[in-house]
């Protein structure tokens, strides 16, 4: 091999490998999660593996009375990821009863991505009813390397009950956040039980998310987030604001990941994880400088092969 050749092939791997860089965003239920699921070595190995494939991840229905079982689950993870790779950040207990209260958590890769602020949405605002059961905890995320440099997360967890009133009022804390931080790059995500008979057809005329023309619903109707058999909704759902956002995802990125399917595992086997599949979608990464230098390279060295052969 030539010195020349050799070159090219070195060139060619590393703007390969610059181009593979986008942004993985997840939300995941994880379904009741704190202490007797840290106990369960298999269980927390699957979470493990799951979360450490998204650069950021929002999970829900935390329950960590003891405040202990996230530590755990960090703690893995970044033995698994490499030490310090991920921090968390979690909102308050929130929920309207004192026997059921939940976290959100998000759970984020270091390296790619930085916390600029955060807001937990209050439980009630001036002339309105308090619209959810558990409010949005809403975070700025700064990613240097995605072609969307600046984002917003809104992350929701509705009662089943009442899910077409809080998707709608979600219109309400997108608009006012917007306003908030002066930013249209918005991302709603979470578990909406936008599906089956938590929003009957009937239903969705009226729910402003779904039928404002400049969102974006990444997760379709007919995606099945649930991982038993005997069911088949599009519970969980990513929803983007805006079309310049729209189009800094990666085309056809948006999925339920399907872990049962993944990691061979029995349905009872993956219902000790959640009952949930966790959904993900893709930001793509910035055109940076380093790309066009390394083309320029290319060319330089291409055009040189040529000259001499």
């Amino acid at each position: 091999m030539t010195y020349s050749t050799f070159m090219l092939l070195f060139l060619m791997g590393v703007c390969g490998a610059q181009g593979a860089s986008h942004l993985r965003i997840c939300a995941f239920n994880l379904h009741n999660f704190g202490e007797s699921k840290t106990k369960k070595p298999e269980v927390m190995e699957t979470l493990v593996r799951i979360i450490s494939r998204c650069d950021v991840s929002l999970l829900q229905e935390v329950r960590d009375q003891k405040q202990q079982a996230l530590k755990r689950l960090l703690d893995q993870l970044n033995r698994y990821a490499g030490a310090n790779a991920y921090s968390a950040l979690e909102s308050e207990r929130l929920g309207r009863s004192d026997s059921y209260q939940e976290q959100y958590v998000f759970l984020y890769r270091t390296r790619r991505v930085t916390v600029i602020d955060q807001y937990q949405y209050p439980d009630t605002r001036p002339g309105r009813v308090d619209a959810f059961s558990r409010e949005p905890f809403i975070v700025r995320f700064r990613a240097p390397t995605s072609a969307i440099k600046d984002f917003v997360l809104i992350p929701q967890h509705t009662s089943p009950t009442n899910a077409t009133e809080e998707i709608d009022a979600l219109y309400d804390v997108l608009q006012d956040i917007k306003k908030k931080w002066k930013t249209e790059n918005v991302m709603l995500l979470g578990d909406f039980n936008a599906d089956c008979s938590y929003l009957p057809k009937k239903n969705r005329k009226n729910v402003r998310l779904l039928t404002d023309p400049n969102l974006f619903w990444f997760i379709g109707d007919d995606a099945d987030t649930t991982v038993r058999a005997s069911t088949s909704c599009a519970y969980d759902r990513i929803v983007v604001n805006g079309q310049q956002f729209a189009r800094a995802t990666v085309s056809a990125s948006a999925k339920a990941f399907n872990f049962q399917e993944e990691y061979h595992m029995t349905e009872d086997m993956a219902l000790d994880v959640s009952d949930h599949y966790p959904v993900e979608i893709l930001l793509k990464a910035a055109a940076s400088t380093q790309h066009e230098v390394c083309f320029s390279l290319l060319l330089i060295l291409l055009t040189l092969i040529f000259t001499h052969t």
